[in-house]
């Protein structure tokens, strides 16, 4: 079953549960994105790997980051062509995390890379450098910035009562853009590793404003996954 919410589960932002929703997120990117790519291109799985320091009530350990995300190349040249990457929550709430997100950019603008990006986080502060004012009011956001236009950029944005957009990939050339369903990735993830695996009796770890915290509450009760309040 896919997830009981209508668009991005923030059930999901469990400190728990990210990094290996966020690996099966880029799978499933790919899987998504595969059938529309020419033999012109080649998908590419790669990895921003950093430490952050994890306090704790009596000393400071190190914590292991491993994020994942997808590199669209031309096949004859290698030449990078588009650069997908899924926001985490270490990268919205900690300096090295933000740092290291935002070098990964640098290098995709660097190498006149399309750039996605995808901030489905509600924890923490954005790492999106897109204006985002012109946007209605959103919990989410996905920016698409086309190489060569300087800082114009392609906003989608969502609430968390709604579904996730389509967005548009470009790639090289005249080639068209691919229209890739967030939503349907994101069902598509949730049915073949979450279901069932979530306790949404329970409030959510991530930090929900009050209004929609109330519309969480009276949205899983009539899903019948949560008991109405006595």
């Amino acid at each position: 079953m896919p997830s009981p919410l209508p668009g991005m589960d923030p059930y999901l932002e469990a400190r728990d549960r990210w990094p290996a929703f966020q690996h099966q997120m880029v799978l499933g990117l790919a899987e998504a994105l595969q059938p529309a790519l020419t033999d012109r291109y080649r998908l590419r799985f790669a990895t921003r790997a950093y430490t952050t320091d994890l306090v704790l009530f009596t000393s400071i350990a190190q914590e292991q980051h491993k994020e994942h995300y997808l590199e669209i190349r031309q096949r004859s040249t290698d030449q990078l062509v588009v650069w997908l990457d899924l926001v985490s929550p270490t990268n919205r709430t900690t300096a090295e995390g933000r740092r290291r997100y935002q070098d990964s950019i640098h290098v995709a603008r660097s190498q006149q890379s399309h750039i996605v990006e995808m901030d489905l986080v509600l924890e923490g502060e954005t790492c999106l450098d897109a204006d985002r004012t012109s946007l209605p009011p959103h919990d989410y956001c996905v920016s698409v910035w086309r190489a060569g236009r300087a800082s114009a950029y392609e906003l989608y944005g969502c609430k968390l009562a709604n579904r996730l957009p389509r967005i548009r990939v470009p790639l090289a050339g005249d080639d068209r853009d691919i229209v890739l369903d967030l939503q349907t990735v994101m069902n598509r993830v949730y049915d073949r590793h979450w279901s069932g695996r979530i306790d949404y009796t329970q409030e959510p770890t991530a930090p929900v404003p009050a209004d929609i915290r109330a519309w969480l509450n009276e949205f899983l009760t009539d899903q019948g996954l949560r008991g109405p309040k006595t």
